[in-house]
């Protein structure tokens, strides 16, 4: 969880933030891993990151939010893409070029990033019910942004339905099989193959 910008830009005070929200986030996911999601306390987080509960809460609302925030930063992302197309491109040739160039960057949200703390997340995710309906949550907000990006009707809703279940299965496929023990780049030409299958349904159908 870092800031995209460049460290020179930011006051001693932003920085300090940064490195706080980091230091809690990295020291929280280290406790859920050795110890379980709930059986960790706020109270114990704080602790081990050498900071109060109430700079805790100031950051996270929740420890559920500390875990699903990284996820929840993307809830535009589908959106904005279909917003900012390229003349001429359609939604779904536009989503379709931007899942592809996140596979190719390893970006967490495609399912395709073995980083060790991303596995953990993911872990965490799959493995706590109630982590599980916060990011679920997520996923249903962005289907929502993606309807309102498409437009008014019905169809645009059953649309985003439709685009956002694909592009979950992929996500998922990818997950399922690191978190089996696949590296990234092993799983990488299947993760493209099956994307471009997809969203060429997708391209057909719609």
């Amino acid at each position: 969880m870092v800031s995209s910008a460049s460290p020179e830009a930011l006051t001693l005070r932003e920085r300090k933030k940064i490195q706080t929200r980091t230091t809690l986030w990295n020291t929280a996911i280290d406790l859920f891993v050795r110890h379980g999601f709930d059986n960790v306390s706020v109270a114990q987080i704080a602790a081990a990151a050498e900071v109060s509960k109430m700079t805790f809460f100031n950051y996270f609302p929740t420890k559920e939010d500390l875990v699903v925030g990284p996820m929840s930063e993307h809830t535009n992302e589908m959106a904005e893409t279909v917003r900012n197309r390229a003349p001429g491109e359609t939604p779904v040739e536009a989503l379709h070029r931007h899942f592809l160039d996140g596979l190719a960057r390893r970006d967490p949200v495609t399912g395709l990033c073995d980083r060790p703390h991303v596995l953990a997340v993911q872990r965490l995710i799959h493995e706590t019910p109630s982590l599980t309906s916060r990011a679920l949550t997520v996923l249903v907000q962005m289907q929502n942004g993606l309807a309102e990006a498409l437009g008014p009707t019905f169809k645009d809703r059953a649309t985003a339905a439709i685009i956002s279940g694909a592009r979950d299965a992929l996500t998922m496929e990818n997950t399922r099989r690191l978190l089996a023990g696949e590296s990234s780049d092993a799983v990488y030409p299947d993760a493209v193959a099956n994307a471009n299958e997809a969203f060429t349904l997708l391209k057909t159908g719609l």
